[in-house]
């Protein structure tokens, strides 16, 4: 027993030396080729490695017939290159023996008497046959089919590697399955453009192998008569047996090759090994094996062709029985239309289409960026794009600014757009709509700019600015001017994100709601249990959402928003109650967002416009519906002058008011301003300086600016 024990791991130890020298001795052997074609070898040796030439060419096909896929024998262009310059090497090692003695080796002999068979004429014809045959057809076919192969998969990379991203955008694959998938289909170029290059040493071959013989049946003649004192017969004889047999064993051996080379470059389609998908195929319609039968039958009773088509006949037909018994037993599919085991009948006699599915066509991609052909090179990996890895990053700040999970977006081209155009979409519906120029970079003047730039007038779709479309050798002086300057793929990704900010609230479903408290659940489950469903309901739980992110809140704290949410659902169920109660709870994330230097900067509202919202106020009702057309537009006029004055000033525009009439202002100012703040005062965080800067009036004349502790 202990010398099992001590012998096992030596072994092992031994085997694993063995594999992990492998790479040296291959190495060593290809050089060694190069040495084979100077240095003489004794005919023994030169017995060995032609047969050894015969045995690989062996396995080579073997394999090619096994590998399921092209990719499974990634490694065949290179040994194609070995393996003929091996060929090669056995071609000049034998045609030196043949020349100097006569003689090569026992292998060649034996080749060219059973070749030659006692006819020397018939068996040169033969090995010439054999070498067109290899050159005209297999070759040339070989070759060809790898430089179609090799081209149409270059041509199809960019739409694969668009298909991939969808995906992944989609959320169908993860990144480590698309960087798999990208990977192999790299390969695959790769190794379809190798096979291209590698066919021709195939074709070169061939054309050696005719020149070598040639050579081998001229010269030998020659030398057998100059110098070897025969007579023109007994030279002829000798030199033609020789190169026969030699050109024999090197040429079967390369005509196994070449059918390997066939076959690799054609399994494109193969969904297994070679074997089992021709014994799947040519089975698979049994009525083909019963009129091959018929006809096989039919030529024996003629007596057209010898008796040997009955057995034939025979044994078709007994493929036929065979294979409609496996159909009956469910064992294989039968028909089209039929289902295995089941009689045909008046209805089913007919092949029959399965019906189609259009349940798919239902759903639509929460969002989509269409994109024109113009714009695939921001996208495309292999052409530098890098417009899909911004989305996923455009995603996770969404996740980490929101506190919302944006649905993965679908990018897809769109051949009716401009090539410069894209379109985003949500839920099927297009919500913004730009140009995009590729070759160009977006100037904007953000005030600072000291000196007028040439470019193409446009505007910045995500914020409408105005700007200029610049060269990019124009992109130093732009920055020396003072213009901010960002390429197409910013500006794509940064209109994606302003309009993910503004389209929160149509992004977030019950569904989504719903995962977020999951999320939430499994670190705060008695934050949830409480709330959800004994006092509201996810729907409510959304809306109240939906309210904070259409006016962007973030809802990151989603804890404290829950338990708000229980404290105040209590006392009501009223979204907008319970929205407002929420808020005054955020008071310090909200205030964080728009105070500098713990300063809030707010216009204010004139109290007897307070006073007027107050008493218009109606619950399910919006108050500005109840406020008199004209007072509404001098409302209007105050604010947008407010407004002005705010952002010449640097500054953000929020309005302050009191908390009963927060949101009533909110839906009274929704119109002339959709991004207009307004707080309430319970929204201010204690310890903030707040400063008035102006004041919302119904009158002409507003009041003085105004500072507060």
């Amino acid at each position: 027993m202990a010398a099992v024990q001590t012998s096992a791991p030596a072994q092992g130890g031994l085997a694993q030396t063995i594999r992990g020298s492998m790479p040296i001795w291959i190495a060593a052997a290809s050089i060694m080729l190069v040495l084979l074609m100077i240095v003489p070898i004794p005919y023994w040796l030169l017995d060995v490695l032609l047969s050894l030439n015969i045995a690989v060419a062996l396995v080579i096909i073997g394999t090619t017939l096994y590998t399921e896929q092209a990719l499974g024998f990634s490694v065949f262009p290179t040994l194609l290159l070995i393996i003929t310059l091996f060929r090669l090497s056995l071609n000049i090692t034998a045609t030196r023996s043949i020349l100097l003695h006569g003689f090569a080796g026992d292998v060649i002999a034996f080749f060219g008497q059973i070749v030659v068979g006692g006819n020397y004429a018939v068996g040169f014809v033969v090995f010439l046959i054999l070498i067109i045959i290899q050159f005209v057809v297999i070759t040339n076919g070989a070759g060809r089919v790898a430089e179609v192969a090799a081209r149409f998969t270059l041509d199809a990379m960019p739409g694969k590697q668009l298909a991939i991203d969808a995906d992944l955008n989609a959320g169908l694959i993860t990144e480590a399955e698309a960087r798999q998938r990208r990977k192999d289909i790299q390969r695959s170029a790769d190794f379809y453009g190798a096979m291209d290059g590698a066919s021709k040493f195939v074709r070169g071959d061939a054309i050696a192998a005719l020149i070598i013989v040639a050579i081998n049946t001229v010269g030998g003649f020659i030398v057998g008569m100059a110098q070897l004192h025969m007579t023109w017969q007994q030279s002829l004889t000798t030199f033609t047996l020789l190169t026969v047999g030699e050109g024999i064993v090197t040429q079967v051996p390369a005509l196994l090759i070449s059918t390997a080379t066939g076959i690799i470059v054609t399994r494109a389609a193969s969904e297994s090994n070679f074997g089992t998908d021709l014994t799947r195929q040519l089975t698979a319609q049994p009525n083909a094996l019963l009129i091959a039968s018929v006809v096989t039958a039919i030529f024996g009773f003629a007596r057209l062709v010898p008796l040997v088509m009955f057995p034939i006949s025979a044994l078709l037909l007994f493929a036929y029985f065979r294979q409609r018994g496996l159909q009956r037993a469910g064992l294989l599919p039968g028909p089209t239309g039929v289902a295995p085991g089941a009689a045909p009948t008046a209805t089913t006699a007919s092949p029959a289409r399965p019906a189609e599915s259009v349940v798919p066509l239902l759903s639509y991609d929460p969002m989509e960026l269409e994109i024109g052909f113009g714009l695939i090179p921001l996208v495309d990996v292999n052409q530098g794009g890098d417009l899909l890895e911004r989305i996923t990053l455009i995603r996770r700040h969404a996740a980490r600014d929101l506190g919302i999970v944006v649905p993965p977006i679908r990018v897809r081209d769109n051949l009716q757009l401009k090539p410069s155009s894209y379109i985003i979409k949500i839920y099927g519906l297009e919500v913004a709509r730009a140009d995009v120029m590729v070759s160009r970079l977006l100037a904007m003047n953000p005030g600072t700019a000291t000196a007028p730039l040439d470019g193409i007038a446009t505007t910045e779709p995500a914020f409408n600015l105005p700007a200029l479309w610049i060269p990019e050798s124009s992109r130093g002086e732009a920055e020396m001017a003072g213009y901010t300057v960002i390429d197409p793929t910013s500006v794509i990704a940064t209109h994606i994100t302003e309009i993910i900010r503004s389209h929160a609230p149509d992004l977030l479903g019950r569904q989504e709601t719903s995962a977020l408290m999951d999320n939430i659940k499994s670190h705060y489950p008695v934050v949830v249990d409480e709330l959800v469903p004994g006092l509201l309901t996810v729907g409510e739980v959304q809306r109240v959402l939906q309210n904070l992110l259409r006016e962007r809140i973030p809802v990151r704290n989603l804890v404290l928003i829950l338990e708000t949410l229980a404290d105040a659902g209590r006392t009501s169920k009223d979204v907008d109650y319970l929205t407002e109660r929420v808020r005054s709870a955020l008071a310090r994330h909200i205030c964080a967002e728009y105070a500098e230097d713990g300063l809030l900067s707010v216009i204010t509202v004139d109290p007897r416009l307070e006073s007027l919202l107050g008493e218009a106020v109606r619950r399910g009702e919006d108050a500005y519906a109840l406020l008199d057309p004209n007072t509404v537009a001098r409302v209007y006029a105050s604010l947008t002058r407010q407004i002005a004055t705010a952002q010449s000033g640097g500054l953000h525009p929020i309005v302050l008011t009191s908390p009963s009439i927060r949101l009533a202002l909110k839906r009274l100012t929704e119109r002339a301003a959709p991004q207009l703040v307004v707080l309430s005062y319970s929204e201010i965080a204690p310890g903030l300086r707040v400063e008035s800067i102006g004041q919302i009036t119904t009158t002409e004349a507003a009041p003085e600016p105004l500072t507060t502790p």
